[in-house]
């Protein structure tokens, strides 16, 4: 348990320094980006209270990782680097599969098509989402906090997205399982 607080606070760390290297070079999508990814890093501890799930701590340092990922990427590797913006999205988008899949297991549901549904359903919001924040800035003058590259890199990202969606689906009963079922009566 050590360990695994330690590592989460070396990603806080990270967050913070991304965040700081954001606000230095004047990059308004970074600070944001950074500021979101750290508050997300404690939706581990809400899941846990809220839905008396427990994390094991890799599953945290996935979570993390997922968001020191994304952070990172706002400092420059979406621009230089061509493939950081594929692996981000599969790796994002495992996350929304996996609540798709264990909801869906402790449903008794069959997993696939739910998590197919919403890893397509969460793609095109964000898709959007990107889109109208854009767009807003550039007609405001401001610097927007997220991106969009054309049709081309929102069907690559919808593209990978689904390819997180088939990781899940792969992986799922194996590296969801404590999620999938439900908690003891006296939980």
């Amino acid at each position: 348990m050590n360990g695994e607080r330690a590592a989460e606070r070396g990603v806080r760390a990270g967050l913070v320094a991304v965040l700081v290297a954001g606000v230095r070079q004047r990059d308004p999508g970074a600070v944001v980006n950074a500021v979101v990814a750290f508050a997300a890093t404690y939706a581990p501890d809400a899941l846990e209270r809220v839905f008396g799930l427990e994390f094991r701590p890799w599953q945290r340092a996935y979570v993390d990782g997922a968001m020191l990922t994304h952070a990172i990427g706002m400092l420059g590797p979406y621009d230089d680097v061509w493939w950081w913006d594929h692996l981000t999205h599969a790796y994002s988008s495992t996350l929304v599969g996996s609540a798709a899949f264990a909801a869906a297991r402790r449903r008794g549901d069959d997993p696939s098509p739910r998590v197919v549904a919403a890893v397509a359903v969460a793609g095109c919001c964000w898709e959007l989402l990107e889109y109208v924040i854009h767009a807003t800035a550039n007609r405001l003058g401001l610097e927007p906090v997220l991106v969009t590259y054309g049709k081309r890199d929102t069907a690559l990202d919808l593209v990978f997205n689904l390819v997180g969606a088939a990781v899940v689906l792969l992986l799922g009963d194996h590296a969801l399982e404590n999620f999938a079922r439900a908690p003891a009566a006296d939980d």
